[in-house]
């Protein structure tokens, strides 16, 4: 529980955190995508390769990274919604193509290295240690959730809907500035806040509100809970598919990039080994049910947290590799249980 130690956990879950955002999206829609583990290799190859190889500036090739994994996220989205070919078997041979991509991108060498001083290896590698910003960097979030939560709970009063009163909000409010507050001092004592958090946190809010305050964002939960449903009622299935998969794959880029950043260097293995198994199982512990219908963009986080730590405590024991994957996957499948468990309880209670 050192302070050394939490901050190198914080950076170690940023890029499959990244990665797991795309796939708890998806996962609402009761699908999967197998890909974005290569996806995020191929586009780390792709932005290291133009602003390695052919001197682009970085953030034009970060964008150009990411707008191609979108391109391929829509490719396979339409060819599941528009096809009606099942989501495990596109993305199953989009983990396989697109891994072949890869290597066909960083040709013979196999590995291209990014410069440590560069503009990419300082998203991983850039701190803020003054104090007070840190601070003010945790207490944000805090911030923007009090006043939408505000908002929205008035809105809710105005309607004479069901809405909390002011004192649970307070003790809401209260709990997570407490939370970010002990965050921001423990990552104080080090090197600082590092800015692969902050961007982590900002998609995690970005999305976490497109999803709870926006129409497409309630529609995405309306096609989780029932397909068929969500179209009788109107709203474009297919459209909606489509979009999810291609901001799953934008999110696979980011946190290829990001990963990039943190090793500073890309290789043939870039996206492979556990990163998929990783991402996935990340939000499922973190409570995103693989049935649909249920969770959301902070699960992510929490299921960062549960697997980092896991590797990090078995790590610090000399523990060998197996127990982390037995301890890893023995998690996974309590939370799948307990999931389980749930859904029938409520199909018993007659909510879904």
């Amino acid at each position: 529980m050192s302070a050394g130690n939490l901050s190198d956990l914080t950076l170690q879950i940023v890029p499959t955190g990244l990665i797991s955002v795309g796939i708890v999206l998806v996962l609402l829609l009761g699908e999967v995508d197998l890909s974005a583990g290569s996806v995020s290799g191929l586009a780390a190859a792709v932005m290291t390769v133009l602003s390695v190889k052919h001197g682009w500036n970085p953030g034009v090739a970060i964008l150009t990274a990411i707008a191609i994994a979108a391109m391929i996220g829509v490719f396979q989205g339409s060819v599941f919604a528009h096809l009606d070919v099942p989501s495990f078997v596109v993305t199953l041979a989009g983990l396989i193509g697109w891994q072949g991509a890869l290597f066909y991108t960083l040709g013979g060498s196999g590995t291209i290295n990014l410069p440590y001083q560069g503009a990419v290896a300082r998203l991983a590698n850039t701190y803020f240690d003054d104090v007070a910003v840190g601070y003010a960097i945790a207490l944000a979030p805090v911030v923007l959730w009090t006043l939408a939560t505000v908002r929205a709970e008035r809105r809710r009063a105005r309607l004479d809907l069901p809405h909390r009163s002011p004192a649970e909000i307070a003790v809401r409010v209260a709990g997570l500035a407490a939370i970010a507050s002990v965050v921001a001092y423990t990552l104080n004592l080090t090197r600082g806040v590092p800015l692969s958090l902050v961007i982590f946190i900002g998609f995690v809010v970005t999305i976490d509100f497109v999803l709870r305050r926006t129409r497409h964002g309630r529609m995405v939960f309306a096609i989780g809970g029932n397909a068929e449903a969500a179209r009788r009622a109107g709203i474009p299935v297919t459209r909606v598919r489509v979009a999810v998969f291609m901001i799953a794959s934008a999110m696979a880029a980011i946190g290829g990039v990001m990963q990039a950043s943190r090793l500073f260097a890309v290789n043939q293995g870039s996206g492979g080994s556990d990163v998929l198994l990783n991402a996935i199982a990340a939000a499922v512990i973190g409570g995103t049910s693989l049935f649909g219908g249920r969770g959301g963009p902070w699960s992510a986080v929490l299921g960062m947290l549960v697997i980092g730590s896991i590797t990090s405590g078995i790590l610090l024991l000399n523990l060998k590799t197996d127990a982390q994957h037995m301890i890893t996957g023995a998690v996974l499948l309590i939370a799948v249980v307990i999931d389980s468990l749930a859904r029938r309880g409520r199909r018993a209670g007659g909510r879904g």
